[in-house]
């Protein structure tokens, strides 16, 4: 990376980092300082990304393991961070939920990636898939690989999941505040390596709807999607911004 970011710190403008609260605005390839103008660009920019990877417009290579995910993060944010696809390297919490040390993020992600590997998806029933990829999402939650946009992220990486099974995720099915609240339970207890998934199954048998009743997103009139290879986490052809169409699955901004 051009810079390096050693400290919680660094990750911010120095002149935008309020070390009571420490937050600020973080560094981003738009030299954006006003932190709510930043959130605003970031979406607009993410929401593109999302619906071309959600109508199939990217070829990423489906591993299921880290650099599956460090993909899918660094084609969503390659215009927002100059670390898109790099783990973090600070400890990092949200409320009363401590996300893994850095030190452990492969491990979780190892784990989500033998149980998808190991789960006859296309076997399984609404309760059954419901539960699994509850699983692979809890640890994947309690990785937190990135410093942001571990949420968006974490579900492109699901919508690949799921399209080894039956059903597909409609994420627009539920609110911010429901995803939020059960992904914060799904943590492990303290003191423990195990997460606990059990909130956030009723969340997954919500949202997820047999593919034959679900139409998949079209292209615009006359717009034929072109095919992005994408084979590494850090390294590829940076596309050129497309206005969305069609309906989205509800990939959105901190969920």
């Amino acid at each position: 990376m051009p810079k390096s970011y050693e400290s919680w710190e660094s990750y911010f403008y120095p002149e935008t980092y309020d070390p009571d609260t420490r937050q600020g605005t973080l560094r981003n390839l738009f030299g954006e300082r006003d932190r709510e103008l930043l959130k605003q660009f970031e979406k607009v920019e993410t929401a593109s990304r999302l619906y071309e990877l959600e109508s199939n417009q990217v070829a990423i290579e489906r591993t299921f393991d880290s650099a599956h995910l460090r993909a899918l993060h660094s084609y969503i944010f390659q215009h927002v961070y100059e670390w898109a696809g790099q783990y973090r390297t600070v400890g990092i919490a949200k409320g009363y939920s401590s996300f893994a040390d850095v030190t452990m993020i492969d491990r979780y992600l190892n784990d989500a990636h033998d149980l998808v590997e190991r789960t006859e998806w296309n076997t399984l029933d609404k309760t059954g898939f419901s539960a699994q990829i509850a699983t692979v999402y809890a640890l994947l939650n309690q990785a937190h690989p990135f410093r942001e946009g571990n949420g968006r992220a974490g579900k492109a990486f699901l919508h690949h999941v799921a399209q080894l099974s039956n059903y597909t995720l409609r994420f627009d099915q539920i609110t911010p505040r429901q995803w939020n609240q059960a992904s914060a339970l799904s943590g492990p207890d303290l003191g423990s390596y195990e997460v606990v998934p059990d909130s956030l199954i009723p969340v997954f048998e919500q949202i997820s709807t047999p593919k034959a009743t679900v139409r998949p997103p079209l292209p615009g009139i006359g717009e034929v999607p072109q095919i992005k290879k994408l084979d590494h986490p850090t390294r590829h052809a940076a596309p050129q911004p497309r206005q969305s169409r069609g309906r989205s699955h509800g990939y959105g901004r901190g969920m």
